[in-house]
């Protein structure tokens, strides 16, 4: 790609999503769009960039969008936040919410592993939860990756990826070279397409926000707004969920191994 069309590229991607690429990682462009300008009909990934710029086809805009911020993921990712999920959020909140259900948004959930990692534990733990709801909600940028995690397939190789063998078999039925989420859990989370740059306030208030690697994508302002925006659509007593190495704003407070809740202070000088 020649530097005009990765400033391009770059602009519409902090203008759209606000997210920042790096400019060095052309490769990176390419492998991502060549596939977007095959699918559309482009010969090259320039004359695709020069319709958008030109006719500002807002559709075909989108679509480069949406595949170059598509995000790594996998089955239980990290483990660590799985586990305070498991021993530590979920205990505190059925017991706070005295039978309300507990909401629950995994934000940038690419093609559905981290929502359907938090559906499954939540079934592991039913019982343990006094019979309070738990609702799931999955949201993304990109309505193909939704489209997937709708779907519950997965290929081998995205199984093998930190999926524990028993809740393979308990969870997936083999479908040809694919394997089948079952419909049970599948019906367990709702997805939702989100751009994570816009107003986040019609989503309404959740108990637990799993947000992780996104910020770490997005130019400074962007991750700001979107993480100030977060932590008002917290309880007192909610939870945010950040990747590792990734900074939160003075909106929240630090409890440990990339968690956060609301700050108070900043919350009462709003």
């Amino acid at each position: 790609m020649k530097p005009d069309e990765v400033e391009f590229l770059a602009e519409l991607m902090r203008v759209r999503a606000g997210h920042a690429i790096d400019r060095d990682k052309t490769y990176l462009m390419e492998s991502r769009l060549s596939p977007v300008a095959r699918r559309e009909g482009f010969a090259t990934i320039r004359e695709m960039l020069g319709v958008i710029r030109q006719r500002g086809d807002d559709r075909l805009a989108w679509c480069v969008v949406e595949a170059m911020a598509a995000g790594e993921t996998s089955f239980f990712r990290d483990r660590k936040p799985f586990q305070i999920f498991r021993e530590d959020m979920l205990p505190a909140l059925a017991k706070a919410r005295h039978g309300q259900p507990i909401r629950v948004w995994s934000a940038g959930c690419a093609t559905g592993q981290e929502p359907y990692s938090l559906a499954m534990t939540v079934d592991e733990e039913g019982a343990a939860l006094d019979g309070v709801q738990v609702d799931l909600l999955g949201a993304d940028l990109s309505s193909r990756a939704l489209e997937k995690a709708q779907s519950g397939l997965y290929t081998q190789f995205e199984i093998q990826r930190g999926l524990p063998i028993r809740l393979l078999v308990k969870h997936f039925e083999r479908r040809d070279e694919m394997w089948a989420m079952t419909p049970r859990l599948r019906s367990m989370v709702r997805w939702r397409r989100m751009n994570l740059n816009a107003d986040l306030s019609p989503l309404g208030r959740f108990d637990i926000i799993f947000c992780r690697n996104v910020a770490s994508q997005m130019d400074r302002e962007a991750a700001r707004r979107m993480l100030d925006q977060m932590a008002r659509a917290l309880p007192r007593d909610g939870y945010l969920v950040l990747g590792a190495g990734e900074q939160a704003t003075d909106a929240l407070r630090p409890l440990g191994d990339g968690v956060y809740a609301p700050n108070p202070a900043v919350a009462a000088a709003a």
